[in-house]
């Protein structure tokens, strides 16, 4: 598939809110049933990164059941009863954070004629990238495109002559097969990539050739990344089922990945990492999704025979209702996630950021249009953004700021907002 990018400042405009509608626990929504196997250790790291200091709970009476207001935060950093000289710590901040969740709008950003297919922020939050579909093809060709910076407008477009990186690695079956997934490694010197032909491969952007070739799943790699800044584990999901752990350091030797993870269903759509090296989520085709600890993996897939239909086709029908109840016998997932819909297309999902939120949520899209948010230690479906008229391909959580911008396939890219004034927010580039 092939995209336009699209780079230009934020508008103002508020949308009519009479089109928009947010949904969650806050406006009286009931949750999901929450998540009663979620291991105790993922809930108490999640507490250790966004929870106040013990101290600061302890200012006047409260009720038990609610967060520590940001009022009574605020009135124990001037009395410096966490004892750090009137600052927050990073967990308190996040507290107060991850408090205001970005559902306020949506505000206008762009309109195309075509499908919108991925859209992120860059890493420091200046930028705002999204991709536009605009052509057709199944080539291992990469296109490197210079977006310029917050200060030079780009002019990056299909007509322009692209970098080319070739994911081919010389095969005499010339370009037999298509690129569906691709990451940077956290220092930017590597890309990893997911193949049709069911690989993954490692680019080397600084030798400028492919290093690393991996025969990966038994069907279409549709997503892979870098498990930390490491930049030696690799995660990967296919229309297999299987999630799958790869540690560079042995492959040569082994020939085989590190461990495989069971519990979907069906196809894996998108896998993102915590950055740990340890936890990671996948996206599945069987409506749900899957938080994983890599300490769970086992050698070889528990396979479970009957469960997949041949028949079902995620691109044009509808996942068959008495399938959303059922369960692999041998799921080995740490808490699954339910509400949102993963079909006609790959649909992303993600940890909400760790400086604002201490990664205490996960979002998604959705094939009926919305952006979901979850809260990752409960399950409970926290807030759910309605705006757009196609499936939500992409979203992306602003790394320090309550901002959220969703990306559809009605060719509509919306900013979702929780600023205090109420007033429309500044922009900012995209």
């Amino acid at each position: 598939m092939g995209y336009s990018l699209s780079r230009l400042t934020l508008e103002s405009d508020h949308f009519d809110h009479g089109n928009a509608a947010v949904h969650g626990v806050c406006n009286g929504q009931t949750p999901n049933k929450p998540l009663h196997n979620l291991e105790h250790e993922v809930a108490q790291l999640t507490k250790l990164r966004s929870a106040p200091n013990e101290r600061l709970t302890q200012i006047g009476p409260r009720r038990r059941d609610l967060p520590v207001s940001t009022v009574r935060m605020l009135a124990g950093r001037e009395g410096n009863y966490s004892g750090r000289g009137g600052r927050f710590s990073s967990a308190d901040r996040c507290h107060v954070l991850s408090r205001y969740l970005p559902v306020n709008g949506p505000w206008f950003v762009d309109r195309r004629s075509s499908r919108a297919y991925v859209s992120q922020f860059s890493a420091d939050g200046s930028l705002f990238i999204a991709g536009f579909q605009v052509y057709a093809s199944m080539s291992p060709i990469v296109h490197m495109v210079d977006v310029g910076s917050s200060e030079v407008e780009s002019r990056a477009n299909i007509t322009e002559i692209h970098e080319g990186l070739d994911f081919s690695s010389g095969d005499d079956g010339g370009y037999s097969f298509g690129i569906f997934s691709i990451k940077f490694s956290t220092d930017g010197h590597e890309l990893v990539a997911g193949s049709s032909d069911d690989s993954i491969c490692v680019y080397d952007l600084e030798a400028n050739k492919l290093s690393l070739r991996i025969p990966a799943h038994s069907s279409d790699v549709n997503t892979v990344c870098f498990a930390d800044e490491s930049g030696h584990l690799i995660y990967s999901g296919s229309d297999d089922t299987l999630c799958k752990v790869w540690d560079r350091r042995c492959f040569n030797t082994t020939r085989k990945p590190a461990g495989v993870l069971t519990g979907h269903l069906e196809g894996i759509a998108f896998i993102d990492s915590k950055g740990d090296g340890r936890y990671f989520i996948s996206n599945g085709k069987d409506q749900t999704i899957k938080l994983w600890d890599i300490r769970k993996m086992s050698s070889s897939p528990a396979r479970a025979p009957g469960l997949r239909s041949s028949e079902w086709d995620y691109r044009w029908m509808d996942y068959p209702p008495q399938a959303k109840d059922m369960k692999h016998p041998s799921d080995q997932s740490v808490a699954t996630y339910r509400g949102h819909s993963v079909l006609r297309t790959l649909i992303r999902c993600y940890f909400s950021p760790a400086y604002s939120t201490g990664q205490k949520y996960i979002y998604t899209g959705s094939h009926n249009c919305c952006v979901y948010i979850y809260d990752l230690v409960t399950g409970a479906q926290v807030a759910t953004l309605k705006y757009h008229k196609a499936p939500v391909r992409d979203c992306s959580w602003h790394p320090y700021y309550p901002m959220l911008v969703s990306s559809s396939w009605d060719g509509t890219v919306a900013k979702w907002e929780f600023p205090g004034s109420g007033e429309a927010p500044a922009s900012l580039y995209y």
